[in-house]
């Protein structure tokens, strides 16, 4: 008795090792999974390399170069310098309207969403005012003023464009001036001077290409965006979710306003310091605070997301982490059907339906680049039901247990899907299905009498 008891024990050792073992196939194919995506986002770079990368729109800022002095002491004696700074404004209103056109464009078998925008930003300044500053009014540069629109990637940009600046039309140059508030974009100079008191209006028509994201900043004392796409699977992003959306199988409409009061950063601002020796800004710094901007307005950036749900490599990867239970509810029938049978099953048989499991990944990850990842998940099932079947037959010399065995791989296979296209309520259902296994397989084992189970050979 005590022999056949520790036969039994080896048994379930050994069945425990093979289930180890084979997490190691299994954890290949993952790491090929992963290459596979890494490949494909390397063909969305190369891709968006060509066509616009992620985009995001700051501004227009209005900004005003100004001279600044300071007096310091060398061992020469009293010397003065002299430098430029800009004092920046943002817009007072700002809306965006626009029409986001997406596509696919394919790189071999890899499939990326691009889009095309089409922009309208419009909305107006305040009278420039200099009050809160020690600055001296012949020191302003009114005539160098220009307005900036910080784009990510101007490589996007389809077609010239130009500022309309209260009914005058002013053409854009590439790049930006200073690097106070935006790194990359284009400038545009215009005609202000020191007895402008009134508000000023401004339109820019924008026509973009950007792949998958679109971000904006909320410049404007009260900002608002309205986008508008036949994308049906919008995912919204970044700091301010849409105050109202509609999402249907035509695709989006969505509407953002964000206040002054959002945000961490004020409607005008000093940048720093330039065109002077690195070892005087501080002293320069010191005279009149600099306020760097950048870092704190991409802080509070938002848009859209042009979604592609759970592609194939997502998909096969979610798919992988159920292989250990797959694997062990194929083993545990086998090793019910030797203890309720009394015959045999060799380990060299568990590996190599272990094995055939495994190689069910391999087939979905390699079918779904082609034909999807629901056909693929159907083909690998039924081509390895179809050979564990035929395997389990020829192994116990009868069609009942083969059956039995594939019957029990449907239900798996099956349970597995429907938790994969359950994204919400995949934690759940799974729970409550591992619940309804173990309950099963407590129910059908209670009758076995362990201590006394002696297979043949």
């Amino acid at each position: 008795m005590q022999n056949i008891k520790s036969s039994l024990s080896l048994k379930l050792i050994m069945i425990g090792f093979l289930i180890a073992i084979l997490m190691i196939p299994i954890g290949m194919i993952a790491f090929l999974a992963e290459d596979r995506e890494s490949r494909q986002e390397e063909a969305f770079r190369e891709i968006s390399g060509k066509w616009g990368n992620e985009q995001t729109i700051t501004g227009p800022i209005l900004s005003i170069p100004y001279k600044d002095t300071i007096e310091r002491t060398t061992s020469d004696g009293k010397v003065i310098d002299e430098t430029i700074r800009y004092a920046h404004f943002l817009p007072e209103e700002l809306q965006i309207k626009g029409i986001i056109d997406p596509t696919k464009r394919r790189r071999g078998i890899y499939e990326v969403v691009v889009y095309n925008a089409n922009l309208e930003i419009s909305g107006k300044f305040l009278a420039l005012d200099f009050s809160k500053w020690d600055i001296a009014k012949d020191d302003i540069l009114y005539e160098q003023a220009f307005v900036t629109l910080g784009i990510s990637d101007t490589r996007g940009i389809k077609e010239n464009l130009d500022l309309v600046w209260e009914n005058e039309k002013y053409a854009f140059s590439p790049g930006v001036k200073t690097n106070d508030v935006v790194l990359l974009g284009i400038n545009a100079d215009i005609n202000l001077n020191q007895n402008t008191n009134a508000s000023q209006n401004f339109t820019i028509t924008l026509s973009l290409n950007g792949s998958r994201d679109l971000y904006f900043s909320p410049l404007g004392r009260s900002t608002q965006v309205e986008l508008r796409s036949a994308w049906s699977d919008p995912s919204f992003q970044g700091s301010f979710l849409p105050q109202s959306h509609t999402i249907n199988d035509a695709g989006f409409m969505a509407l953002w306003k964000v206040s002054e009061l959002n945000r961490n950063f004020p409607q005008k601002f000093l940048g720093s310091v330039s065109a002077v020796e690195p070892m005087m800004q501080p002293i320069y710094s010191e005279k009149m605070p600099a306020i760097s901007q950048a870092g704190t307005i991409s802080q509070s950036n938002f848009g859209v997301r042009l979604l592609v749900l759970a592609d194939e490599y997502q998909e096969t990867v979610r798919a992988l982490k159920y292989a250990i239970m797959l694997i062990a509810l194929t083993f545990l029938v086998l090793f019910f059907y030797e203890a309720m049978r009394e015959v045999r099953v060799h380990p060299l048989q568990y590996i190599l339906i272990g094995l055939a499991l495994a190689l069910f990944y391999l087939l979905l990850l390699s079918i779904s680049e082609y034909l999807g990842f629901k056909t693929a998940y159907l083909i690998s099932a039924l081509t390895i039901i179809g050979l564990i079947t035929l395997y389990s037959k020829s192994i116990f010399k009868t069609w009942r247990p083969a059956l039995l065995e594939a019957l029990i791989l449907v239900f798996v296979y099956g349970f597995i899907f429907v938790i994969l296209q359950l994204e919400d309520y995949s934690l759940l259902v799974g729970s409550l299905g591992l619940l309804g296994i173990l309950s099963l397989v407590m129910m059908v084992s209670r009758k076995i009498d362990w201590y006394n189970f002696a297979p043949k050979d």
